[in-house]
């Protein structure tokens, strides 16, 4: 292994935060070096508004990083996100031949690519191809169907897809910034890695991922991704809500939910009295704890009921008995477990990220799940995968760093 090759960095490009991380990768797995985190500017709901900003956050974020660990970054493992993001099921197979045989790798790589071989838009490009289960024959549910004996092989998948403009635009940002993208992994399948347990996976559970311009879910059952889609409400429509609420600047308002906020009055207690800024040079105003939640609230209350018609409209509300697990730096706002408790019904947690090896606390928050998720993500495909040899989306990645 060169010394290039022994470490790993995984860039999370929010809309609030970009963070950095390097690890370096030996047999075990992943272990903790450095992180350097830097303000995010240039992204609107999880799209790049300005690439220059973007560059120079990803830049900022990059060189802390660097100067901890005293590693040059060059390749990152990318996080992708937004209200773009889409998941579809599809299905496909071979035919083996006119007698059952043995089925090997080469039979189940023209199997998946025989499911994902569906026309999309021409404005929309594969991110992920997820087989979910095998079909041999007769039977199904089959999970690896290497060295079986059959002469029908199908696979149902569920593919991610994602805006061809949006991944562009955020591959250019990441060059701009000098570095080259390794790879690209949808933020929540990257979260899921760091913070679901196998049980849960294999159970049914939702993990809603919160970030400041949108939200996004998956799904998983038996094992397995299930679901993937995207929610158009995140942490910052709280914030503005807070600031054209109380007639407050945003950098107020944002603290005033970190600090204040709370999305179920069941928790309020007393009706406490706050003093917040007033805009401009006007002197500080007091307001109280019920009308801050009178504020919150509502706002709570529609992004779980879009999750909730989500999993409805694709069928997976009754299949996630393990509930909710909730990432991103929204899924801090107080009261909103048990307002998604109460809303669903079922049992729901805050993500706490795992597995990475001297890992500072700091990282164990739900707001850390996705770049400690994409160095595992990262880790395990190389593992598996050495040698992996260009496909169709590795070709559109490397079409977009040379454009």
């Amino acid at each position: 292994m060169t010394k290039k090759d022994k470490y790993l960095v995984a860039l999370d490009i929010g809309s609030t935060k970009t963070c950095a991380i390097i690890s370096e990768v030996g047999d075990s797995g992943a272990k903790f070096v450095s992180m350097g985190a830097a303000e995010s500017k240039g992204l609107r709901k999880g799209l790049i508004a300005n690439l220059g900003a973007t560059a120079t956050s990803i830049r900022r974020a990059v060189e802390e990083a660097e100067g901890v660990a005293r590693v040059p970054i060059e390749r990152a493992v990318v996080g992708v996100a937004g209200g773009h993001i889409r998941g579809v099921n599809s299905r496909g197979g071979i035919t083996l031949g006119h007698r059952a045989r043995d089925i090997d790798r080469e039979d189940i790589r023209r199997a998946v690519d025989a499911a994902r071989n569906i026309t999309l838009p021409e404005d929309r490009v594969v991110l992920h191809v997820l087989p979910q289960e095998f079909l041999l024959d007769a039977q199904d549910n089959i999970r690896d169907p290497m060295g079986m004996v059959g002469q029908r092989l199908e696979v149902n998948v569920h593919l991610v897809t994602s805006s061809a403009s949006a991944m562009q635009n955020l591959v250019i940002a990441v060059n701009q910034a000098g570095i080259e993208v390794a790879d690209t992994v949808l933020e929540p399948l990257a979260s899921a890695e760091a913070c679901l347990t196998q049980d849960e996976r294999e159970l049914g559970c939702c993990l809603l991922e919160i970030g400041g311009g949108t939200a996004e879910l998956v799904v998983f059952g038996n094992g397995m991704l299930r679901h993937a889609a995207a929610i158009p409400v995140g942490g910052d429509h709280f914030t503005n809500d807070l600031a054209v609420g109380l007639r407050t600047p945003i950098p107020e308002a944002e603290k005033i939910k970190r600090e204040q906020g709370c999305a179920f009055k069941d928790l309020l207690g007393e009706d406490r009295a706050i003093e917040i800024a007033s805009v401009g040079d006007r002197p500080p105003r007091t307001v109280f704890a019920r009308m801050l939640n009178e504020i919150v609230e509502p706002r709570a209350q529609e992004l779980l009921s879009l999750v909730r018609d989500e999993l409805q409209r694709s069928g997976f509300s009754a299949l996630i008995p393990a509930g909710l697990v909730l990432s991103g730096g929204g899924a801090h706002l107080k009261g909103l477990t048990e307002l998604a408790e109460r809303m669903f019904n079922l049992p729901v947690r805050l993500a706490t990220p795992r597995g990475l090896e001297g890992m500072p606390e700091e990282l164990s928050q739900p707001e850390y799940a996705t770049v400690v998720g994409l160095l595992l993500y990262g880790a395990r495909a190389r593992r598996q995968a050495p040698q992996r040899p260009a496909n169709f989306v590795a070709k559109i990645k490397s079409m977009f760093a040379g454009g």
